[in-house]
């Protein structure tokens, strides 16, 4: 059983629904103004609020604010009217758990107030673990001592803790996008349902959609069997849409479907399957400019825009940098059996001043080239390769081969087998690192098939042959 508090200034609605939760076995409380609700919240405990927006006297923005500043833990679910859903989602923002329309469907609001009180429970029971696991899940990204990520952390808790069933996550190639949405999953009620990911702009239209929405036996020619697609395996859970910005129009529409419905046809059926999901998508791209352009429907950014996530760059957070690149060094010690101790003062205020385009990939690339390519105690300056990798550097060695060809090797000589793995190296890192950690991306920039990619990765003890990107 829990407590509740039922906030609204009609008294039919106030009764209706304290009786429809009594039913369900709950106690219930009821206030008729925001006064009276602030009074009885600070008089007794409450596990669940249901709190209108318009209220006589104090707004339920202002109830919902008093409710926050007093205790994190309790559930609140708004009531509006259908034409005030912005500031239902503003108060979603506010750590709002949902909000509901007038006029108020019964199955619901129990449904929804379910929801919210299993929340409560997973998060007070797992509080403490959760803290940790935050602080220790995808640290290369994510965590940092600098107020922008501090503060975005705190949003991706509270959207976690949330039933919001729409998030973007906007911001440069390369930040942690993908992430922060896993994130986002794994610390919410939907994390033990499952998470589907994809990358929209790695499919042509005809197989994403078929992995979106998956298809029936017959649909195409290849399609032998009956498939079912992402949004179908993620039910219950989160569906991730990786560079949604690339979709196509007609996958777009689709997709608007399903985000207002909760329903879609796999390609070449005729009838409809029912989903409850959360949909997370990110792009690095301009999507207002997409808009404008008509190459991204509008309606569907609005959609998709419910809660707007921005991930900051490396360059707006340069007190992290530090943080991030020690504990880069110490993991690629580990996996490469190396000793650095220590970045020196010059290498680190040179990697202070660098605007990382590639963000925190990139610090990681460049890190792991570093521990991998030299024996030493510290990471000195020279061992940096900063906006180097898949550029003019590699050039640069291939003209000292020739240099050594013609004018002829040193007196003592050169060691040709580690020469030629440390050129090999360079090689694969640059490409993977141009292409985002996509194997097939940078066999074809190595002009070599992607089976010779992985014998030489794994030849060359690079270790790096699972860290595809999406």
């Amino acid at each position: 059983m829990a407590r509740l508090l039922i906030v609204d200034d009609q008294d039919s609605i106030r009764h209706f629904l304290a009786r429809a939760l009594e039913d369900e076995g709950h106690e219930v409380s009821v206030a008729a103004s925001g006064e009276e609700a602030v009074e009885l919240f600070e008089r007794q405990p409450i596990d669940l609020v249901i709190l209108d927006l318009k209220l006589p006297g104090i707004s339920g923005m202002d109830v919902l604010d008093n409710i926050r500043a007093k205790s994190k833990d309790t559930i609140v679910i708004m009531i509006t009217a259908y034409g005030e859903i912005s500031s239902a989602v503003k108060a979603m923002k506010k750590g709002a758990f949902d909000y509901l329309t007038k006029p108020i469907d019964i199955e619901h609001l129990i449904l929804s107030v379910n929801r919210g009180l299993e929340s409560k429970k997973l998060w007070l029971e797992i509080a403490h673990w959760r803290r940790k696991e935050l602080l220790r899940f995808d640290f290369d990204f994510v965590v940092g001592v600098s107020k922008s990520m501090q503060d975005l952390m705190k949003i991706v808790e509270n959207l976690a803790r949330s039933n919001t069933t729409t998030v973007l996550i906007e911001g440069e190639s390369g930040t942690g996008k993908e992430l922060i949405a896993n994130m986002i999953h794994r610390l919410s009620s939907r994390r033990n349902e499952p998470f589907m990911e994809i990358n929209c702009a790695s499919l042509p239209e005809h197989l994403l959609e078929s992995e979106l929405f998956g298809h029936e036996r017959g649909a195409f020619t290849d399609a032998k069997t009956q498939k079912r697609g992402l949004f179908e395996l993620a039910d219950g859970g989160t569906i991730f849409l990786d560079e949604v910005g690339e979709m196509s129009l007609t996958i777009q529409v689709k997709l608007l479907r399903v985000i207002e419905r909760r329903t879609f046809k796999r390609v070449g059926g005729t009838h409809d399957i029912k989903v409850d999901l959360r949909v997370i998508s990110a792009t690095n791209r301009d999507l207002p400019e997409a808009v404008r352009a008509g190459r991204f429907r509008e309606d569907l950014y609005y959609r998709l825009k419910v809660v707007p996530l921005r991930v900051p760059p490396l360059r707006e957070r340069t007190e992290d940098i530090e943080l991030l690149a020690k504990h880069f060094l110490n993991q690629f010690n580990s996996a490469f059996s190396k000793n650095f101790r220590e970045i020196s003062p010059e290498a680190l205020k040179a990697m202070q001043e660098y605007r990382w385009p590639g963000n925190v990939r990139e610090l990681k690339n460049v890190m792991e080239r570093a521990v991998l390519l030299f024996d030493d105690s510290v990471i000195r300056r020279e061992h940096l390769a900063l906006g180097e990798l898949g550029s003019g550097r590699l050039s640069q060695s291939l003209r000292s081969i020739d240099d050594i060809i013609a004018i002829g090797l040193p007196e003592n000589g050169i060691d040709f087998d580690s020469t030629i793995c440390d050129i090999e190296k360079e090689l694969i890192l640059a490409a993977l690192a141009r292409a985002n950690y996509n194997q097939s991306q940078a066999a074809r920039l190595l002009r070599i098939s992607r089976d010779k990619l992985r014998y030489k990765i794994k030849g060359l003890g690079l270790e790096i042959g699972s860290r595809e990107s999406t």
